[in-house]
């Protein structure tokens, strides 16, 4: 994607930080829901479900936002 236009990589810049958020907030979420005792299974598994979704989306942004090295 070498022929990213300067708004298209602020915009996947712009997004990336913003998944990194919603990533962080969620582990923080998960945790305390974990320390809190009783622990509801089902939002437990969705929320890390979300995370995981993320975490796909925040590599396919890496990848997409890191230039190609040619070896």
């Amino acid at each position: 994607m070498s022929d990213m236009t300067t708004n298209e990589r602020s915009a996947l810049e712009d997004e990336f930080v913003r998944l990194r958020e919603e990533h962080r907030d969620l582990d923080a979420v998960i945790e305390a829901l974990m320390a809190g005792g009783s622990i509801d299974q089902l939002q437990l598994q969705r929320l890390k479900k979300r995370k995981l979704l993320l975490r796909d989306r925040i590599t396919f942004l890496e990848d997409q936002l890191t230039p190609d090295i040619i070896a």
